[in-house]
């Protein structure tokens, strides 16, 4: 498995996820990506993590830089994964919803949260609506999800729009 983090130049491959979410804020919120990366070595994933993070904590410098890795990102990505675990106000996951929504109508996303999550009613019923599935409550099943259907190419790219 190869992490490609944000500071890094985007690295194509055959087989990748997109870990999409809120990121921490400040460098005391423990980022979710973290137990994502444990979850995923676990499970013997052997393709990309795109993770839009420095492998440090520290603030983005280039708004724009950063925007643009994740476009790239998204974009190369074959499976996007949502989880937001949104908690205000150190996870607000504002970006998170813009980017659910652009990226919605793509086929390709897998959709997550904690049952504690905040204002996320909006999300799972889109979910629901367009993917006829709900929302996964355990980030660990979410990865198993999303591993199986790459793994057994069964990823659904049929409403893509861009």
């Amino acid at each position: 498995m190869i992490v490609n983090y944000s500071e890094q130049k985007i690295i194509t491959g055959e087989k990748s996820i997109f870990l999409a979410g809120p990121t921490p804020r400040d460098k005391n919120t423990i980022s979710w990506r973290n137990e994502a990366i444990k979850i995923l070595e676990k499970l013997g994933f052997d393709g990309i993590v795109y993770v839009p993070e420095y492998s440090t904590w520290k603030p983005k410098a280039d708004y724009v830089d950063q925007a643009m890795w994740e476009r790239d990102g998204l974009s190369n990505a074959t499976i996007i994964v949502f989880w937001i675990p949104r908690h205000l106000p150190n996870m607000p996951a504002f970006t998170t919803n813009v980017e659910f929504g652009y990226w919605l109508h793509s086929g390709k996303i897998i959709y997550g949260r904690p049952n504690e999550a905040e204002k996320i009613k909006y999300l799972d019923w889109l979910y629901k609506l367009d993917y006829n599935e709900e929302p996964v409550d355990s980030l660990e099943e979410l990865l198993k999800i999303c591993v199986n259907k790459i793994n057994n190419n069964k990823i659904n790219m049929k409403n893509m729009i861009y």
